[in-house]
């Protein structure tokens, strides 16, 4: 199966250049991303910087304008990038508690004030990891 989409892949691909070229940058980003991890965690970080110069490299020589663009997003939070390899933090937990809280503003059409609804995810951030029961 896996040779099949494989060869599904490259049929596509070989359909439009452009494509291609896009499928090459991410499979390159790919690439550093997962060798970023690994050396990251072994203090290597002179290395990751150095791919991600090398991936900047290889898009700013490709005509493909988008990859142009998002590199400079890239460029723009680079140290911020760099140190989550560096220090192995993320924002998860922040990302949680805003899926948390987007859940229960969904599931408070009942609040008519802002303040209850506001006071709801307080205590539901406050208490969620306390069991009790009610009678």
């Amino acid at each position: 199966d896996w040779m099949i989409s494989k060869r599904r892949r490259w049929s596509y691909l070989e359909l439009s250049p452009d494509l291609r070229e896009a499928y090459e940058l991410k499979e390159h980003f790919h690439r550093w991303y997962q060798e970023a991890k690994m050396q990251g965690r072994e203090g290597r970080m002179s290395e990751v910087k150095q791919g991600l110069y090398a991936f900047y490299r290889r898009v700013e020589a490709s005509p493909l304008k988008e990859f142009h663009r998002a590199i400079q997003t890239l460029k723009n939070w680079q140290t911020e990038i760099l140190n989550s390899f560096a220090f192995g933090l993320n924002n998860g937990f922040i990302e949680g508690l805003n899926n948390q809280t987007k859940v229960i503003k969904r599931n408070a059409f009942g609040f008519r004030r802002y303040d209850r609804l506001r006071n709801r995810i307080l205590l539901h951030h406050q208490f969620k990891h306390q069991t009790f029961g009610v009678g």
